[in-house]
């Protein structure tokens, strides 16, 4: 059997990782340039780019223009101009997920859902809360309002198995989104969900979501701000 060989920049990204998670490289610590990786791993300073990129875009580094690369603060990180799945953003750094399901049933709509997901007040929807976790640490909770006509069998899912993002993305492809982000205090119960004391501040972001044929679903996603931040880096 022919070993397929890993790509060079593939190569220099798991150095990389592999330094900022034993410790050698701590957060705010300069990150060999692209010369030195280059000449390190004998490779082109293109290749050498590309992995320092793809980490940035991942929020592992940091680039700064005149000054270099280096390791960013620890805060899980999501982009605000792509819809993404948590699990594969936690994987993609390295870090293990998995996902606690909290609830998942049929509930009576009230006046502001029924308007948010364009519903008749006569409608139902389909409700869940799901507690992320992040090497066993609680990193945000997903509590999601689903159209129930556009995603009949949402409530026969197992979601510690498939994220609700996963599933919507294959039963209703996503063509629209909107993003409402706030400070806020959480209450009492989700604090203890997050393991985080009442007065922590929290990152919450608002989320709907269209496919072709209606709003499908409307996210509300709590994470402990000590531990989560929203970014993006752009290349034109």
């Amino acid at each position: 059997m022919t070993q397929v060989k890993t790509a060079k920049f593939t190569v220099i990204k798991q150095h990389i990782c592999q330094k900022i998670e034993s410790g050698e490289w701590q957060q705010h610590a300069k990150v060999p340039s692209e010369n030195e990786l280059a000449e390190q791993f004998s490779v082109s300073r293109m290749t050498a780019r590309r992995a320092l990129q793809e980490l940035t875009e991942q929020g592992l580094l940091i680039r700064s223009q005149g000054s270099g690369t280096f390791v960013a603060t620890f805060k899980s990180q999501s982009s605000l101009l792509e819809i993404r799945n948590i699990a594969d953003e936690i994987q993609e750094r390295g870090h293990q997920h998995h996902a606690k399901q909290l609830t998942l049933k049929a509930v009576a709509v009230n006046e502001e859902i029924t308007i948010l997901l364009n519903l008749k007040s006569s409608e139902t929807v389909y409700y869940s809360e799901v507690l992320h976790f992040e090497n066993d640490q609680p990193i945000q909770l997903e509590q999601r309002y689903v159209n129930s006509v556009l995603v009949k069998n949402y409530l026969t899912q197992d979601f510690t198995k498939i994220t609700p993002h996963e599933y919507l993305s294959s039963e209703a492809p996503l063509t629209e989104a909107t993003h409402e982000i706030e400070a806020v205090l959480a209450d009492k119960n989700i604090c203890q969900l997050l393991n985080i004391e009442t007065s922590s501040p929290c990152l919450q972001v608002k989320r709907r979501t269209w496919s072709s044929k209606g709003v499908v679903s409307l996210a509300i996603l709590t994470s402990p701000g000590n531990k989560y931040r929203l970014g993006s880096h752009l290349i034109f």
